[in-house]
């Protein structure tokens, strides 16, 4: 099955991630990594509104506590206010290694699991140095016994939460293992190997009947996973480089889209200015989101 993707905002972004539907304030959010840029938009009345970050905000949760995000900069976690713009601090991460924060999900017990990626200096390729790690609801930070990557993505979780979904993006393997409700770890395994594709496995949203949809960087689409890992829909864009779906809408029926531009040659940025919009797309009859699952942690009120 194939289905027709749109651009809804045209945000000219430079590294678009992380989209979120928050279904308390019926919006839509996400992050300009490159930009340290957050953006919301409303679809009923079609208004964008940006926050201007102090450092690269690579991934983020939503909350249990109103109106708080909890934010993964590209060198700690924070919570942050949308009203006030107040930045609390929690946590620094791998402050001795040349990586930030990337791809990030909460957990369906509300805790923030996330992992790191690469940036070495000048033009030498991308390492496997980074790791994953779980911010837990008490603000404890451990190092989950998964192997080191380069890029961490696609962190997701099924349904009923047994199973967690990540890759190394480099690899072109998405993965997954048993998660248990205390957080323990089952052995990884190849959920599906994209080994041979012009691109890479970006960010990836799993559906209320355990769908997993997967952004595929460089290969201008979405697909849609079942459960078992067989290919079940795919969604083109008019744009190079998807890189995180989010079902969302009133009705958790609408595919969202980030994309972006950097790294494309200037020409194709010119001639092809969709590179960077948000997307939408309706989902195929019948299949609908789930509720971001949100941070459990509190920040401090005082």
């Amino acid at each position: 099955m194939s289905i027709a993707a749109q651009s809804v905002v045209a945000a000219d972004n430079r590294l678009g991630e992380g989209v979120q539907w928050c279904p308390r304030t019926q919006a839509l959010y996400w992050t300009d990594i490159l930009a340290s840029t957050l953006w919301r938009y409303t679809p009923h009345d079609g208004a964008t509104r940006q926050w201007t970050m102090p450092e690269r905000l690579a991934s983020f949760a939503l909350c249990e506590a109103d109106g708080w995000l909890l934010l993964g900069l590209a060198s700690q976690l924070a919570f942050f206010h949308l009203d006030s713009g107040e930045l609390q601090p929690i946590v620094d991460v791998e402050p001795d290694l040349l990586t930030r924060v990337n791809d990030g999900a909460c957990d369906r017990q509300g805790r923030f699991v996330f992992g790191t990626m690469h940036e070495p200096e000048g033009d030498a390729p991308k390492q496997a140095i980074g790791g994953f790690y779980r911010l837990n609801t008490d603000l404890s930070l451990e190092r989950l016994p998964l192997p080191s990557v380069a890029i961490s993505n696609s962190l997701a979780f099924s349904p009923d939460g047994a199973t967690m979904y990540f890759c190394d993006s480099p690899t072109q393997r998405i993965q997954c293992c048993d998660y248990a409700v205390d957080g323990r770890l089952g052995t990884p395994r190849t959920f599906v190997d994209l080994a041979g594709i012009e691109g890479d496995p970006d960010g990836s949203t799993v559906d209320a009947e355990g769908g997993l949809w997967n952004a595929q960087w460089g290969m201008s689409r979405v697909v849609r996973y079942r459960a078992d890992g067989r290919e079940d829909t795919v969604v083109p864009l008019p744009a190079r480089q998807p890189t995180r779906p989010a079902l969302g809408g009133a009705a958790l029926d609408t595919l969202y889209i980030t994309s972006a531009r950097d790294g494309l040659p200037a020409d194709c940025v010119r001639d092809e200015p969709r590179n960077g919009a948000l997307f939408s797309a309706p989902a195929p009859a019948g299949v609908h989101g789930l509720a971001e699952a949100r941070f459990g942690g509190s920040p401090s009120l005082g």
